[in-house]
């Protein structure tokens, strides 16, 4: 029913965000796009298959969306906190073509559905009410396309490939659990631990490299 879409680096700002995952990764991360719907932008690359890497943040330019933004941008305080902590990886997007059903009994978990861009909507996106992460990021976030795939001939290839991902969480249980209700197809792999953290491992051009 789900499958892991992408992965998403939650950053204070853009350019702190290109420069951490430079860091790790060894590769300058090219722009993607505005949302003028939710006053974010982004950079973007693939990691293999249908999966992709999103380095995302708030955009100074841009104007308010008239709801909570997604991803938690509207929290600046919390962003730089857990970017300051090294939870830099913080989330990651799960895709599905039957987000009505995913959502049904579940929407104080993953939120409501919205249906974006505004004026000509072509893909609908889970956000809480208060535009937090779901389960403060221990779930992932939804997307329905609408039977469309993504244009991945859009994405900068750089020759990275996602090679593992896994999660640390003090429940590792109960959220086992749920991602089997749901059915999730290469979710991350949970281990049990004190905080919420992240980590990809990404083989690259210079290497495995890891992504927190």
């Amino acid at each position: 029913m789900l499958t892991l879409d992408h992965l998403t680096v939650i950053a204070p700002t853009l350019v702190e965000g290109v420069c951490h995952v430079r860091t790790c990764l060894d590769l300058d991360v090219p722009f993607g796009q505005r949302h003028g719907y939710m006053g974010t932008y982004n950079h973007l690359l693939q990691l293999g298959g249908a999966v992709y890497l999103e380095i995302v943040a708030l955009d100074p330019d841009a104007q308010g969306p008239g709801r909570a933004r997604w991803f938690g941008l509207d929290n600046p305080g919390a962003v730089k906190a857990d970017w300051d902590a090294g939870r830099r990886l913080r989330g990651w997007v799960a895709r599905t073509n039957a987000i009505d059903l995913v959502l049904q009994g579940r929407e104080d978990i993953f939120g409501r559905k919205v249906s974006l861009p505004w004026t000509a909507p072509s893909f609908d996106f889970a956000i809480p009410d208060d535009g937090t992460l779901p389960l403060g990021g221990a779930a992932p976030s939804l997307i329905d396309r609408r039977g469309k795939p993504r244009a991945m001939s859009a994405i900068a290839d750089l020759g990275a490939r996602l090679r593992s991902f896994t999660l640390e969480h003090r429940d590792a249980v109960a959220l086992s659990a749920l991602y089997e209700e749901i059915g999730i197809d290469r979710p991350p792999v949970i281990i049990p631990g004190d905080d919420l953290r992240y980590r990809a491992l990404i083989e690259t051009p210079a290497g495995v490299k890891e992504l927190s």
